[in-house]
């Protein structure tokens, strides 16, 4: 009898939504990527009780027609390469067509979407199943709702800490997001109450003010250095900010927040 079979779409599906969703931030982290690719100017997002029952993005990007909203929920199918020769110039936060089929797997989703041309559409489906696409009215851009997380998959709620530090998980992405594209407006609310909102003008000082406040933008102080072909920008506090852990310290590379495992010192 043989021993090796191939798994189910099902099975291989959850397994591949435990490598993009770890929590509800890393859905919003997903969606929010989506929406910068999509060019979008304004952003919302809306989360309840941690993300777990609830998030909503909804943007103004370039948005889908309806055979791409269909399409858009399949594993790696993606607008953003064409040829492997892509792959050595990659200009977008996500290229592997993974985030939505991935967060599908493990949720209730719904996609709301209309092109500049097109009419719009909606989709739903439950645990990565299409259940549902139908014409809908709804402004140019994308509207993605996302119920229930986890809820065909128990052991992963396992691992989910308190709706408050959840949220908190939610809130740092946001304010990364915020902080690496200044022209880009957000609004920010959780359990009904607005978190964070930023304008987009375009000034990382404005975004720095409206995520760490007044006395950190008055304390920035801007760097700009260029060398050998790589350019590092961005603002540092002066010494009346010093603190002795890493927690307000943000780093992004051409335009995606990384983080670093090691301290890092002005002085």
């Amino acid at each position: 009898m043989s021993k090796i079979h191939v798994l189910s779409s099902d099975i291989s599906n959850k397994i591949a939504a435990g490598e993009v969703v770890e929590n509800a931030a890393s859905v919003v982290k997903e969606l929010m990527e989506n929406a910068v690719d999509a060019g979008a100017s304004v952003i919302t997002v809306e989360i309840k009780q941690g993300g777990v029952s609830y998030i909503r993005v909804t943007d103004n990007g370039s948005g889908m027609d309806s055979g791409d909203a269909v399409t858009a929920f399949l594993r790696h199918a993606t607008s953003k390469i064409h040829a492997a020769d892509d792959l050595e110039a990659i200009s977008t936060l996500g290229f592997r067509g993974e985030a939505l089929a991935s967060i599908a797997a493990v949720s209730n989703i719904s996609l709301l979407t209309k092109t500049a041309d097109s009419e719009g559409v909606s989709v739903t489906l439950e645990g990565g199943e299409v259940k549902d696409v139908q014409a809908a009215g709804c402004p140019d851009g994308t509207t993605v709702v996302v119920r229930d997380l986890f809820f065909n998959t128990p052991a992963r709620m396992k691992f989910l800490k308190s709706n408050k530090t959840e949220t908190g998980y939610v809130t740092n992405i946001v304010e990364r997001l915020v902080l690496c594209n200044p022209d880009v407006s957000v609004k920010y609310i959780a359990d009904g109450r607005e978190r964070l909102f930023f304008g987009g003008d375009g000034q990382l000082l404005s975004a720095v003010y409206s995520v760490y406040g007044r006395d950190y933008a008055k304390a920035a102080l801007p760097i700009m250095r260029e060398d050998g072909g790589v350019t590092v920008g961005g603002l540092i506090g002066r010494e009346t900010l010093s603190r002795g852990n890493r927690i307000f310290q943000s780093f992004f590379l051409n335009g995606r927040y990384v983080k670093l495992r090691f301290y890092v010192s002005t002085l």
